[in-house]
Protein backbone atom coordinates (compact mmCIF):
# COMPACT_ATOMS: atom_id res chain seq x y z
CA UNK A 1 0.00 0.00 0.00
CA UNK A 2 1.23 3.54 -0.65
CA UNK A 3 0.32 6.93 -0.50
CA UNK A 4 0.85 9.69 -3.13
CA UNK A 5 1.32 13.25 -1.57
CA UNK A 6 0.38 15.21 -4.80
CA UNK A 7 2.53 18.40 -5.73
CA UNK A 8 2.83 21.52 -4.08
CA UNK A 9 5.09 24.10 -3.76
CA UNK A 10 6.72 25.11 -0.42
CA UNK A 11 4.93 26.21 2.21
CA UNK A 12 5.94 29.76 3.56
CA UNK A 13 7.37 29.22 7.34
CA UNK A 14 8.12 32.10 8.70
CA UNK A 15 10.91 32.26 11.54
CA UNK A 16 9.69 34.19 14.69
CA UNK A 17 12.25 36.86 13.81
CA UNK A 18 11.24 37.07 10.34
CA UNK A 19 9.67 40.58 9.06
CA UNK A 20 6.79 41.28 6.57
CA UNK A 21 7.49 44.72 4.76
CA UNK A 22 4.49 46.15 4.04
CA UNK A 23 4.29 47.73 -0.17
CA UNK A 24 1.78 49.74 -1.56
CA UNK A 25 -0.19 52.88 -1.54
CA UNK A 26 -0.48 54.04 2.37
CA UNK A 27 1.98 50.86 3.17
CA UNK A 28 5.44 51.43 4.67
CA UNK A 29 7.12 51.50 1.03
CA UNK A 30 6.26 52.60 -2.02
CA UNK A 31 7.49 49.78 -4.32
CA UNK A 32 9.33 46.24 -3.87
CA UNK A 33 12.68 47.51 -4.59
CA UNK A 34 12.63 49.81 -1.59
CA UNK A 35 11.45 47.51 0.43
CA UNK A 36 14.01 44.64 -0.66
CA UNK A 37 16.85 47.05 0.70
CA UNK A 38 15.74 46.35 3.88
CA UNK A 39 14.91 42.65 3.76
CA UNK A 40 16.68 40.02 5.48
CA UNK A 41 16.69 36.44 4.98
CA UNK A 42 13.29 35.08 6.33
CA UNK A 43 11.04 37.56 5.71
CA UNK A 44 8.51 38.67 3.07
CA UNK A 45 7.94 41.37 1.09
CA UNK A 46 3.90 41.70 0.65
CA UNK A 47 2.77 43.62 -1.82
CA UNK A 48 -0.67 44.92 -1.64
CA UNK A 49 -3.59 44.98 -4.57
CA UNK A 50 -2.64 47.69 -7.34
CA UNK A 51 -0.47 48.67 -9.94
CA UNK A 52 3.14 49.42 -10.12
CA UNK A 53 4.63 50.67 -12.82
CA UNK A 54 9.07 50.01 -13.30
CA UNK A 55 11.37 48.82 -13.92
CA UNK A 56 12.02 47.88 -10.47
CA UNK A 57 16.00 47.00 -9.67
CA UNK A 58 16.47 44.39 -7.21
CA UNK A 59 19.77 44.03 -6.49
CA UNK A 60 21.79 41.40 -4.46
CA UNK A 61 18.72 40.18 -2.40
CA UNK A 62 20.28 37.22 -0.69
CA UNK A 63 18.19 34.48 1.70
CA UNK A 64 19.34 31.85 2.59
CA UNK A 65 18.87 27.66 1.97
CA UNK A 66 16.91 27.80 5.80
CA UNK A 67 15.23 31.32 5.08
CA UNK A 68 14.08 32.04 1.74
CA UNK A 69 13.12 36.18 1.08
CA UNK A 70 9.54 36.11 -0.21
CA UNK A 71 7.93 38.65 -2.76
CA UNK A 72 4.41 37.83 -2.78
CA UNK A 73 1.16 39.65 -4.08
CA UNK A 74 -1.94 39.45 -1.76
CA UNK A 75 -3.74 37.97 -4.96
CA UNK A 76 -2.35 37.55 -8.47
CA UNK A 77 -5.46 39.28 -10.24
CA UNK A 78 -4.96 42.04 -7.80
CA UNK A 79 -1.38 42.77 -8.01
CA UNK A 80 -0.31 44.13 -11.33
CA UNK A 81 2.54 45.38 -12.40
CA UNK A 82 1.50 47.15 -15.53
CA UNK A 83 3.49 48.83 -18.47
CA UNK A 84 6.88 50.18 -18.25
CA UNK A 85 10.41 48.72 -20.20
CA UNK A 86 10.32 45.37 -17.27
CA UNK A 87 8.60 44.75 -13.98
CA UNK A 88 11.07 43.61 -11.94
CA UNK A 89 15.02 43.17 -12.69
CA UNK A 90 16.72 41.15 -9.83
CA UNK A 91 20.32 40.59 -10.45
CA UNK A 92 22.83 38.75 -8.33
CA UNK A 93 19.97 37.21 -6.06
CA UNK A 94 19.82 34.10 -3.63
CA UNK A 95 17.18 32.09 -2.24
CA UNK A 96 14.31 34.61 -3.59
CA UNK A 97 10.56 33.01 -4.26
CA UNK A 98 8.51 36.04 -6.32
CA UNK A 99 4.70 34.69 -6.54
CA UNK A 100 0.84 35.54 -6.97
CA UNK A 101 1.40 38.95 -9.15
CA UNK A 102 0.32 39.75 -12.87
CA UNK A 103 3.12 40.83 -15.42
CA UNK A 104 1.50 43.11 -18.12
CA UNK A 105 2.50 45.31 -21.23
CA UNK A 106 6.06 45.58 -20.93
CA UNK A 107 7.89 46.78 -23.55
CA UNK A 108 11.31 44.78 -23.13
CA UNK A 109 11.23 41.90 -21.19
CA UNK A 110 8.13 41.27 -18.59
CA UNK A 111 10.90 40.11 -15.93
CA UNK A 112 14.07 40.03 -15.58
CA UNK A 113 16.48 37.85 -13.56
CA UNK A 114 20.23 37.61 -14.03
CA UNK A 115 23.99 37.45 -12.21
CA UNK A 116 24.70 41.07 -13.64
CA UNK A 117 27.28 39.57 -16.13
CA UNK A 118 29.39 38.32 -13.38
CA UNK A 119 29.91 34.37 -14.96
CA UNK A 120 31.39 33.19 -11.68
CA UNK A 121 28.43 34.26 -9.22
CA UNK A 122 25.61 33.32 -10.80
CA UNK A 123 22.24 34.19 -9.25
CA UNK A 124 20.87 30.84 -7.71
CA UNK A 125 17.71 29.35 -5.90
CA UNK A 126 15.20 31.51 -7.54
CA UNK A 127 11.55 29.92 -7.54
CA UNK A 128 9.19 31.87 -9.64
CA UNK A 129 5.28 30.79 -9.01
CA UNK A 130 1.96 31.04 -9.79
CA UNK A 131 2.66 34.53 -12.14
CA UNK A 132 0.51 35.53 -14.62
CA UNK A 133 2.43 36.97 -17.84
CA UNK A 134 0.34 38.72 -20.22
CA UNK A 135 -0.11 41.06 -23.57
CA UNK A 136 3.58 41.97 -24.28
CA UNK A 137 3.41 45.67 -25.74
CA UNK A 138 6.16 44.83 -27.89
CA UNK A 139 6.95 42.98 -31.27
CA UNK A 140 10.19 42.55 -31.24
CA UNK A 141 12.90 39.86 -29.29
CA UNK A 142 11.48 40.81 -26.12
CA UNK A 143 10.73 38.02 -23.52
CA UNK A 144 7.94 37.63 -21.05
CA UNK A 145 10.22 36.31 -18.64
CA UNK A 146 14.17 36.79 -19.48
CA UNK A 147 16.73 34.38 -17.46
CA UNK A 148 20.70 34.78 -17.67
CA UNK A 149 23.17 32.71 -15.98
CA UNK A 150 21.03 31.71 -13.29
CA UNK A 151 20.96 27.73 -11.61
CA UNK A 152 18.88 26.05 -8.95
CA UNK A 153 15.95 27.36 -10.33
CA UNK A 154 11.89 26.46 -10.50
CA UNK A 155 9.19 27.84 -12.62
CA UNK A 156 5.83 26.52 -11.42
CA UNK A 157 2.47 26.65 -12.11
CA UNK A 158 3.05 29.91 -13.80
CA UNK A 159 0.81 31.24 -17.39
CA UNK A 160 2.18 33.23 -20.38
CA UNK A 161 -0.68 34.81 -22.50
CA UNK A 162 0.06 37.13 -25.68
CA UNK A 163 3.72 37.43 -25.90
CA UNK A 164 5.85 38.98 -28.20
CA UNK A 165 6.14 38.10 -32.11
CA UNK A 166 9.42 38.22 -32.20
CA UNK A 167 10.24 36.61 -28.24
CA UNK A 168 9.65 34.04 -25.96
CA UNK A 169 7.81 33.13 -22.94
CA UNK A 170 10.61 31.98 -21.14
CA UNK A 171 13.90 32.81 -22.31
CA UNK A 172 16.96 31.21 -20.65
CA UNK A 173 20.81 32.01 -21.50
CA UNK A 174 23.77 30.40 -19.54
CA UNK A 175 21.27 28.70 -17.27
CA UNK A 176 21.33 25.43 -14.95
CA UNK A 177 19.70 22.71 -13.15
CA UNK A 178 15.94 24.30 -13.68
CA UNK A 179 12.44 23.13 -13.44
CA UNK A 180 9.34 24.25 -15.47
CA UNK A 181 6.52 23.09 -14.66
CA UNK A 182 2.65 22.78 -14.46
CA UNK A 183 2.63 26.50 -16.71
CA UNK A 184 0.32 26.89 -19.18
CA UNK A 185 1.60 28.95 -22.34
CA UNK A 186 -0.40 30.21 -25.37
CA UNK A 187 -0.19 32.69 -27.88
CA UNK A 188 3.34 33.28 -28.04
CA UNK A 189 5.89 34.36 -31.11
CA UNK A 190 8.74 32.64 -31.76
CA UNK A 191 8.63 30.39 -28.69
CA UNK A 192 7.33 29.54 -25.43
CA UNK A 193 10.70 27.97 -24.04
CA UNK A 194 14.34 28.95 -25.50
CA UNK A 195 17.07 27.44 -23.46
CA UNK A 196 20.13 28.19 -25.35
CA UNK A 197 23.64 29.74 -24.51
CA UNK A 198 25.50 26.66 -22.56
CA UNK A 199 22.41 26.33 -20.71
CA UNK A 200 22.01 22.62 -19.33
CA UNK A 201 20.36 20.29 -17.22
CA UNK A 202 16.72 21.63 -17.55
CA UNK A 203 13.06 19.88 -16.72
CA UNK A 204 10.40 20.63 -18.26
CA UNK A 205 7.69 18.24 -17.58
CA UNK A 206 3.70 18.77 -17.18
CA UNK A 207 2.79 22.10 -18.76
CA UNK A 208 0.32 23.04 -21.22
CA UNK A 209 1.40 24.66 -24.67
CA UNK A 210 -1.18 26.16 -26.75
CA UNK A 211 -0.55 28.23 -30.25
CA UNK A 212 3.40 28.23 -28.77
CA UNK A 213 4.84 29.78 -31.78
CA UNK A 214 7.06 29.09 -34.66
CA UNK A 215 9.10 26.67 -32.36
CA UNK A 216 7.17 25.68 -29.02
CA UNK A 217 10.50 24.58 -27.37
CA UNK A 218 13.87 25.88 -29.15
CA UNK A 219 15.76 23.36 -27.53
CA UNK A 220 19.24 25.76 -28.27
CA UNK A 221 19.81 28.38 -30.76
CA UNK A 222 22.17 31.03 -31.43
CA UNK A 223 23.90 32.65 -29.16
CA UNK A 224 26.82 35.47 -28.85
CA UNK A 225 30.03 33.92 -27.99
CA UNK A 226 30.44 36.25 -25.11
CA UNK A 227 27.03 35.33 -23.33
CA UNK A 228 28.30 32.12 -23.15
CA UNK A 229 27.99 30.43 -19.82
CA UNK A 230 30.23 29.11 -19.05
CA UNK A 231 32.69 31.33 -21.65
CA UNK A 232 33.56 27.34 -23.16
CA UNK A 233 30.26 25.92 -23.63
CA UNK A 234 30.45 23.33 -25.94
CA UNK A 235 26.87 23.47 -26.97
CA UNK A 236 23.77 25.74 -26.37
CA UNK A 237 21.98 23.41 -24.72
CA UNK A 238 22.49 19.92 -23.35
CA UNK A 239 21.07 17.09 -20.64
CA UNK A 240 17.39 18.50 -20.65
CA UNK A 241 14.23 16.26 -20.35
CA UNK A 242 10.56 16.87 -22.07
CA UNK A 243 8.28 15.35 -20.16
CA UNK A 244 4.74 14.86 -19.89
CA UNK A 245 3.53 17.64 -21.58
CA UNK A 246 0.24 18.81 -24.08
CA UNK A 247 1.11 20.33 -27.52
CA UNK A 248 -1.30 21.76 -29.43
CA UNK A 249 -0.58 23.31 -32.61
CA UNK A 250 2.59 25.53 -33.64
CA UNK A 251 4.78 25.39 -36.59
CA UNK A 252 6.84 23.18 -34.62
CA UNK A 253 6.13 21.86 -31.11
CA UNK A 254 10.06 20.36 -30.67
CA UNK A 255 13.25 22.08 -32.18
CA UNK A 256 16.55 20.63 -31.88
CA UNK A 257 19.03 23.45 -32.11
CA UNK A 258 22.77 22.49 -31.58
CA UNK A 259 21.74 20.78 -28.37
CA UNK A 260 22.80 17.19 -27.24
CA UNK A 261 21.47 14.41 -25.18
CA UNK A 262 17.99 16.30 -24.70
CA UNK A 263 14.96 13.85 -24.08
CA UNK A 264 11.54 14.15 -25.21
CA UNK A 265 9.77 11.91 -23.99
CA UNK A 266 6.17 11.04 -23.26
CA UNK A 267 4.06 13.97 -24.53
CA UNK A 268 1.08 14.39 -26.63
CA UNK A 269 1.31 16.52 -29.73
CA UNK A 270 -1.22 17.15 -31.53
CA UNK A 271 -1.84 19.10 -35.15
CA UNK A 272 1.58 20.63 -35.32
CA UNK A 273 1.33 23.06 -38.49
CA UNK A 274 4.44 21.75 -40.27
CA UNK A 275 6.44 19.82 -39.15
CA UNK A 276 6.28 17.89 -35.93
CA UNK A 277 10.10 18.47 -35.02
CA UNK A 278 13.74 20.69 -36.47
CA UNK A 279 16.95 19.12 -36.01
CA UNK A 280 18.98 22.50 -37.08
CA UNK A 281 22.34 23.74 -36.13
CA UNK A 282 22.91 27.61 -36.19
CA UNK A 283 26.22 27.72 -34.05
CA UNK A 284 28.59 26.46 -36.10
CA UNK A 285 32.24 26.22 -35.12
CA UNK A 286 33.58 22.21 -35.69
CA UNK A 287 36.42 23.18 -33.18
CA UNK A 288 34.30 23.98 -30.87
CA UNK A 289 30.77 22.67 -30.78
CA UNK A 290 29.67 19.39 -31.60
CA UNK A 291 26.98 18.71 -34.47
CA UNK A 292 23.32 18.78 -33.17
CA UNK A 293 22.71 14.55 -31.75
CA UNK A 294 22.62 12.34 -29.45
CA UNK A 295 18.82 13.03 -28.89
CA UNK A 296 15.99 11.02 -27.97
CA UNK A 297 12.40 11.09 -29.34
CA UNK A 298 10.32 8.64 -27.32
CA UNK A 299 7.18 7.36 -26.21
CA UNK A 300 5.25 10.28 -27.66
CA UNK A 301 1.82 10.34 -29.27
CA UNK A 302 2.14 12.34 -32.36
CA UNK A 303 -2.04 13.09 -33.94
CA UNK A 304 -1.27 15.27 -37.26
CA UNK A 305 -3.12 16.56 -40.23
CA UNK A 306 -2.40 15.78 -43.89
CA UNK A 307 -1.67 19.96 -43.73
CA UNK A 308 1.77 18.67 -42.40
CA UNK A 309 4.88 19.67 -44.74
CA UNK A 310 7.50 16.73 -43.46
CA UNK A 311 7.19 15.24 -39.92
CA UNK A 312 11.04 16.44 -39.00
CA UNK A 313 13.01 19.14 -40.69
CA UNK A 314 16.76 18.58 -41.07
CA UNK A 315 19.32 21.20 -41.54
CA UNK A 316 22.62 20.97 -42.47
CA UNK A 317 25.91 20.15 -40.32
CA UNK A 318 23.19 18.08 -37.64
CA UNK A 319 23.98 14.48 -36.54
CA UNK A 320 20.17 13.00 -37.57
CA UNK A 321 21.46 9.31 -37.32
CA UNK A 322 22.55 9.86 -33.68
CA UNK A 323 19.19 10.61 -32.63
CA UNK A 324 17.29 7.48 -30.90
CA UNK A 325 13.46 7.37 -32.05
CA UNK A 326 11.59 4.69 -30.31
CA UNK A 327 8.10 3.85 -29.31
CA UNK A 328 6.08 6.19 -30.55
CA UNK A 329 2.68 6.39 -32.18
CA UNK A 330 2.14 8.52 -35.53
CA UNK A 331 -2.02 8.92 -36.69
CA UNK A 332 -2.56 11.35 -39.66
CA UNK A 333 -6.68 10.93 -39.52
CA UNK A 334 -7.26 12.64 -43.06
CA UNK A 335 -4.02 10.67 -44.72
CA UNK A 336 -3.43 7.28 -42.47
CA UNK A 337 -0.66 6.42 -45.68
CA UNK A 338 1.64 9.54 -44.52
CA UNK A 339 1.22 8.67 -40.51
CA UNK A 340 4.49 6.72 -40.91
CA UNK A 341 8.00 8.09 -40.12
CA UNK A 342 9.70 9.63 -43.43
CA UNK A 343 12.35 11.65 -42.64
CA UNK A 344 16.07 10.00 -43.92
CA UNK A 345 18.13 9.48 -42.47
CA UNK A 346 15.95 9.14 -38.92
CA UNK A 347 14.54 6.05 -38.51
CA UNK A 348 12.56 4.19 -35.53
CA UNK A 349 12.14 1.66 -33.19
CA UNK A 350 9.09 -0.44 -32.54
CA UNK A 351 6.72 2.93 -33.69
CA UNK A 352 2.86 2.33 -34.02
CA UNK A 353 1.26 4.30 -37.31
CA UNK A 354 -1.66 5.08 -38.92
CA UNK A 355 -3.55 3.90 -35.42
CA UNK A 356 -5.95 6.44 -33.42
CA UNK A 357 -4.93 6.74 -30.17
CA UNK A 358 -8.26 7.07 -29.20
CA UNK A 359 -8.44 10.41 -26.63
CA UNK A 360 -11.61 11.10 -24.64
CA UNK A 361 -12.14 13.60 -26.81
CA UNK A 362 -11.09 16.23 -29.37
CA UNK A 363 -10.52 18.35 -26.46
CA UNK A 364 -9.62 15.72 -23.43
CA UNK A 365 -6.33 13.91 -24.76
CA UNK A 366 -6.69 11.47 -21.61
CA UNK A 367 -6.70 7.59 -22.80
CA UNK A 368 -10.20 5.78 -23.57
CA UNK A 369 -9.72 2.37 -21.61
CA UNK A 370 -8.54 -0.05 -24.81
CA UNK A 371 -6.21 3.12 -26.32
CA UNK A 372 -3.61 1.08 -28.31
CA UNK A 373 -1.17 3.37 -26.35
CA UNK A 374 -1.47 2.34 -23.20
CA UNK A 375 1.39 -0.38 -21.80
CA UNK A 376 3.22 -0.19 -24.76
CA UNK A 377 5.89 2.50 -24.09
CA UNK A 378 9.38 2.18 -22.99
CA UNK A 379 10.93 2.95 -19.37
CA UNK A 380 12.53 6.20 -18.91
CA UNK A 381 14.35 6.02 -16.05
CA UNK A 382 14.29 9.67 -15.56
CA UNK A 383 10.18 10.28 -15.53
CA UNK A 384 7.83 8.54 -13.35
CA UNK A 385 4.69 10.94 -13.16
CA UNK A 386 2.16 11.83 -15.91
CA UNK A 387 0.74 15.19 -16.67
CA UNK A 388 -2.11 14.62 -14.05
CA UNK A 389 0.58 13.41 -11.57
CA UNK A 390 -0.55 9.66 -11.34
CA UNK A 391 3.06 7.00 -11.69
CA UNK A 392 3.25 5.65 -14.68
CA UNK A 393 2.84 1.54 -14.84
CA UNK A 394 4.95 -0.73 -15.71
CA UNK A 395 5.21 -0.65 -18.57
CA UNK A 396 4.18 2.77 -19.36
CA UNK A 397 1.63 4.00 -21.23
CA UNK A 398 2.39 6.39 -24.65
CA UNK A 399 1.59 9.75 -24.59
CA UNK A 400 1.56 12.53 -21.54
CA UNK A 401 -1.32 10.43 -19.28
CA UNK A 402 -1.45 7.14 -18.24
CA UNK A 403 -4.13 5.37 -19.26
CA UNK A 404 -3.51 2.08 -17.41
CA UNK A 405 -5.82 1.08 -13.96
CA UNK A 406 -4.40 3.54 -11.24
CA UNK A 407 -1.16 2.49 -10.12
CA UNK A 408 -1.49 4.50 -7.04
CA UNK A 409 -3.50 3.75 -3.74
CA UNK A 410 -5.15 7.28 -2.44
CA UNK A 411 -5.36 6.37 1.12
CA UNK A 412 -3.63 4.29 3.88
CA UNK A 413 -4.99 2.03 5.65
CA UNK A 414 -5.82 2.47 9.16
CA UNK A 415 -3.64 0.14 10.53
CA UNK A 416 -0.82 2.30 9.97
CA UNK A 417 -1.90 5.84 9.94
CA UNK A 418 0.79 8.62 8.36
CA UNK A 419 0.76 12.52 8.67
CA UNK A 420 2.57 14.14 6.72
CA UNK A 421 3.35 18.36 6.49
CA UNK A 422 5.36 20.69 4.56
CA UNK A 423 8.04 22.67 6.37
CA UNK A 424 10.19 25.32 5.33
CA UNK A 425 12.87 22.22 6.24
CA UNK A 426 11.02 19.84 4.32
CA UNK A 427 8.51 16.97 4.85
CA UNK A 428 7.41 15.97 8.47
CA UNK A 429 6.47 12.68 8.86
CA UNK A 430 4.47 11.47 11.96
CA UNK A 431 3.66 7.69 11.98
CA UNK A 432 3.27 5.07 14.54
CA UNK A 433 4.65 2.22 12.27
CA UNK A 434 8.24 2.06 10.24
CA UNK A 435 7.74 2.92 6.71
CA UNK A 436 9.71 3.28 3.66
CA UNK A 437 9.57 6.88 1.68
CA UNK A 438 10.83 7.13 -1.87
CA UNK A 439 11.46 10.71 -2.76
CA UNK A 440 10.70 12.17 -6.05
CA UNK A 441 11.74 15.22 -7.44
CA UNK A 442 8.97 17.58 -8.97
CA UNK A 443 9.13 15.80 -12.60
CA UNK A 444 8.92 12.60 -10.73
CA UNK A 445 12.76 11.49 -10.75
CA UNK A 446 13.54 9.19 -8.16
CA UNK A 447 16.03 10.52 -5.56
CA UNK A 448 16.75 8.16 -3.11
CA UNK A 449 14.50 5.96 -0.46
CA UNK A 450 14.43 6.95 3.34
CA UNK A 451 13.55 4.19 6.07
CA UNK A 452 11.41 5.75 9.12
CA UNK A 453 10.68 4.65 12.49
CA UNK A 454 7.88 5.25 14.57
CA UNK A 455 7.59 9.14 15.91
CA UNK A 456 8.45 12.18 14.22
CA UNK A 457 11.13 12.49 11.33
CA UNK A 458 11.79 15.05 8.92
CA UNK A 459 12.87 14.43 5.07
CA UNK A 460 14.63 17.83 4.69
CA UNK A 461 14.10 18.30 0.77
CA UNK A 462 11.24 21.15 -0.29
CA UNK A 463 11.02 20.97 -3.80
CA UNK A 464 10.12 16.99 -4.14
CA UNK A 465 7.02 14.76 -3.00
CA UNK A 466 7.07 11.65 -1.69
CA UNK A 467 5.45 7.65 -1.91
CA UNK A 468 5.20 6.19 1.86
CA UNK A 469 4.51 2.81 1.69
CA UNK A 470 5.01 -0.17 4.68
CA UNK A 471 8.73 -1.11 5.63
Amino acid sequence: MRLLIGFAFVLSTLFSTAATLHVGTSQTYADPARAARDARPGDTILVHDGTYRGTFWIENLQGTADAWIVIRGTSRSGVRFEGGSESMHLSDCAYVRIEELTVTRQTANGMNIDDAGTYETPTHHIHVRNVLFVDMDATGNNDMLKLSGLEDFVIDSCTFINGSAGGSGVDMVGCHRGIIRGCVFERLGSNAIQAKGGTQYLRIGRNRFIDAGQRALNLGGSTGLQFFRPLDAPFEAADIGVYANIFLRSVAPIAYVGSVRVDVANNTIVDPERWVMRILQETVDTTRFAPCGQNMFRNNIVVMKNMLSTHANIGPNTAPSTFTLANNLWYMADNVDRSRLNAPPLTEQNGLYGIDPRFVSASDLHLQPGSPAIGVGTRVDSLRVDFDGRLYAVPPSIGAFEGAVASVVEHETEHRPVHLLRTHRGWLIESTAPITADVYDLLGQFLRTEHVQPGSSVIADVDTYIVVRGE
